[in-house]
């Protein structure tokens, strides 16, 4: 009993306070740690046989007023209930409440210490200390059911409970209407990814109009409601539906929206349809649909009349749309496999010539290259609009930056700047707006993977693009950052660290790492896109994106995700030490007997001392071999010895012993050992370059790591002298520590070196 009780308290020492080990190897699989697969999403990352999701139709009438610079509207919402559940209420996102006076955003925001004598600019503190003017959320005036009947309804900061008259059963649909207005923020002040840029020069605005309706909550098999609040950050978690949205604004005003416009004959004129009808063929070049010269005189208008575009749009999850008398429009076909979308620009002059030059091209390129990776991009147009800085997503239509100065001219910086933004936002058309991952949630399911393919479409298409985000090396500053101030990416993200580092750059570097380091171009791309097919139009989790990468390719990528995406390890291997051997003949290295009588015997041992212990016990430490630095004492030898009759067990035949002494004479051995400095497992790539030049690269799989995660020692053999050993070569893997990367060792300059000597 009590020899019973000891192994139990011992059982128990080995859990922690959450039940998990305390000792979690880096290679233990990660299918404990994700939820348990089932009817609804498999094992396999792929939807189950009883996947379900919501749908949310609306039909939408929308006044902008350009004179208040306010929005009002009603919207007619279309619920289908798809779950195998009863719903007695919904969950309604009210986003613009965070600009309420009142909101929690605000109130929850940390400032650093106001020092006597600090100098902080008006813009700034005005912004961060100072309520709004206006209270810009919104102004709820009616929610009535299909008859006009009033429905019960409680606001809670950013979200709306609407408590329904009868259950929706699973099955069910319901029909009811919001009314509802808000004052539009003035972005260049008050920020935000929606809102108005004034021009005082000609006194015209511009609108770039989102999160400008209630918005329906996810309700799906994971989480039941997504009820989290928006605090700013947190982006979007949302169903997919068909819109039919009719805006109304100033006469003069061109409209750049998500969907199909429907009455083009009423809000174009005859020589825009024109040009639009010659761009729906033009494959080279975009064709101006508004002129600059026409944008300028349309500046000058100031019509008071108004009129309506009516848009369209089938299975999206959201919609958005811009405004402004000041937009030059231009429209370029973009032939896919099986269709041919359109990419559009939308600018003020100040704009270009930048935007003319290079809006459309990027947003093609993005069309192209994520359709390759991804799936072939199913909505009819891609729009990009102008707007200052700021870089914000929806269906069919972003908001991005890139301005020139008032001269026209622009830096480099500029331009790649403004083309890298195009390409991530139009890129997002792809994550989330399709592959629809819950953006409240998990930050890095549409950032990451979109930045990862946004990386290689600036390198598949543009020539020597200096990409930020992707390659290995950019990552290191933030991998070596102390661990206080990083979070794994698998972090909420209203929670997560250095947001644009952790949610961005971390899960796409990793991705390319994934890609062209441990699985290959062809294995991922191939795991990759059917992950995008799995998941097109449909609601993803992490487990998901995990589950479909090894599923579609056979690679066990369990040690990857927990390194990469649950810790903040990084990435610092040390080339420890090198041992250079050859055969030699001294005699005394020779094997004896007594040795062979004794190996058996060593195995056997139990209860005593270790090796090393002996070792470091023995008064011989003169026959340890010390530490090579370098090569220049020449190699060290060891010596082959006849295979003794009693190795060979039950076995009948036998070696050739001198056959294999003899190939191996002249063959040069090098024993290299590593240690894990950084804590997160990598393959290691070592470089080798002889005597005569000539070098060899070796890729070994990070599973080198698996029984030993903090050292490991392994042999190589050539037929040449090597002169020089670095690993990560071509600082494929994140390595925040190259110095300790090289063998020979690299010479640690000291203190006194720039005295010249001088102490």
């Amino acid at each position: 009993m009590k020899k019973l009780f000891y192994l139990l308290t011992i059982s128990l020492l080995a859990l922690n306070v959450n039940g998990q080990k305390e000792w979690e190897g880096k290679f233990e699989q990660l299918g404990p740690d994700l939820p348990t697969p089932n009817e609804y999403r498999t094992g396999s990352g792929a939807p189950g046989e009883d996947y379900w999701q919501q749908k949310v139709d609306y039909d939408m009438v929308v006044v902008l007023d350009d004179n208040q610079q306010t929005i009002k509207g009603t919207e007619e919402i279309h619920y289908h209930n798809n779950s195998p559940d009863q719903l007695k209420y919904l969950w309604v996102q009210l986003d613009q409440n965070m600009r309420n006076k009142n909101s929690n955003t605000y109130k929850i925001q940390t400032n650093g210490m106001l020092e006597e004598g600090d100098t902080i600019p008006a813009k700034i503190f005005s912004q961060y200390m100072e309520s709004p003017d206006l209270d810009r959320g919104f102004n709820i005036t009616s929610v009535v059911d299909v008859n006009g009947n009033p429905l019960k309804y409680i606001i809670n900061q950013t979200m709306m409970r609407i408590d329904l008259p009868e259950p929706i059963e699973s099955g069910g649909d319901y029909r009811f209407s919001i009314s509802w207005n808000y004052n539009i923020n003035d972005r260049m002040s008050e920020g935000g990814r929606s809102g108005y840029e004034y021009f005082p020069k000609d006194d015209n605005y511009l609108y770039t109009i989102a999160q400008f309706y209630p918005r329906l909550a996810v309700y799906d098999d994971v989480n039941g409601w997504q009820n989290k609040q928006f605090l700013g950050r947190g982006e979007f978690a949302l169903e997919f539906g068909d819109f039919k949205v009719a805006i109304t604004v100033p006469e003069d005003h061109i409209v750049a929206s998500t969907g199909t416009l429907q009455n083009p004959d009423e809000v174009l004129t005859v020589t825009q349809r024109e040009r639009l009808e010659k761009a729906r063929n033009t494959y080279d070049k975009p064709v101006l649909i508004v002129t600059e010269e026409e944008a300028i005189e349309n500046e000058k208008s100031k019509t008071q009349g108004s009129k309506t575009w009516v848009f369209e749009a089938e299975m999206v999850r959201d919609f958005a749309f811009a405004s402004s008398r000041k937009f030059i429009w231009d429209v370029q076909a973009v032939k896919l496999e099986n269709s041919t979308p359109l990419a559009m620009s939308y600018y003020p002059k100040e704009g270009n010539p930048l935007w003319e030059e290079e809006s459309t091209k990027a947003v093609a390129a993005t069309l192209r290259v994520y359709s390759k990776h991804t799936i072939e991009y199913p909505y009819p147009k891609a729009i990009s609009v102008h707007a200052a800085s700021i870089g914000m997503e929806y269906p069919m239509i972003c908001f991005n930056f890139g301005r020139p100065n008032e001269d026209g001219t622009y830096s480099d910086r500029t331009k790649y700047g403004m083309i890298g933004v195009i390409i991530h936002e139009v890129g997002h058309n792809f994550f989330p707006m399709i592959i629809n991952s819950d953006e409240r949630q998990w930050t890095w399911m549409d950032e990451g993977l979109n930045t990862f393919v946004q990386y290689l479409t600036e390198q598949e298409g543009y020539v020597d693009f200096p990409s930020r985000r992707g390659p290995a090396d950019k990552i290191v500053p933030y991998m070596s950052m102390p661990k206080d101030q990083i979070r794994p990416i698998m972090t909420n993200s209203e929670q997560v660290k250095q947001f644009g580092w952790n949610a961005y750059a971390k899960p796409a570097t990793a991705l390319n790492i994934l890609r062209e380091t441990i699985m290959g171009p062809e294995l991922f791309d191939a795991a990759f896109k059917e992950y995008a097919e799995r998941w097109a139009f449909k609601h993803p989790e992490p487990a998901d994106f995990f589950r479909t990468m090894e599923d579609a390719s056979a690679v066990d990528l369990d040690w990857f995700w927990k390194g990469w995406f649950y810790t903040v390890d990084h990435v610092d291997v040390e080339i420890d030490e090198v041992r250079w051997m050859k055969i030699g003949a001294e005699p005394s290295m020779a094997m004896e007997d007594k040795d062979i009588e004794e190996a058996p015997k060593k195995k056997k041992r139990k209860n005593k001392k270790s090796e090393k212990e002996e070792v470091a016990e023995s008064p011989r430490h003169d026959d340890v071999p010390a530490p090579q630095t370098d090569f220049s004492a020449g190699p060290k030898p060891f010596v082959l010895v006849e295979t003794d009759d009693r190795m060979y067990g039950e076995y009948r035949n036998k070696v050739d012993d001198q056959k294999i002494i003899d190939e191996v004479a002249q063959k040069n051995y090098y024993s290299i050992k590593f240690s894990n400095k950084g804590g997160l497992v990598t393959p290691i790539i070592l470089e080798f370059t002889f005597k005569d030049g000539s070098t060899k690269l070796e890729r070994i799989p990070a599973e080198v790591w698996r029984l030993d995660e903090d050292s490991i020692t392994k042999m190589f053999s050539f037929e040449k002298e090597v002169e020089k050993i670095v690993l990560d070569p071509y600082k494929e893997t994140a390595d925040t520590n190259t110095e300790n990367n090289v063998f020979p060792k690299m010479e640690k300059k000291s203190k006194f070196d720039k005295l010249d000597g001088k102490a």
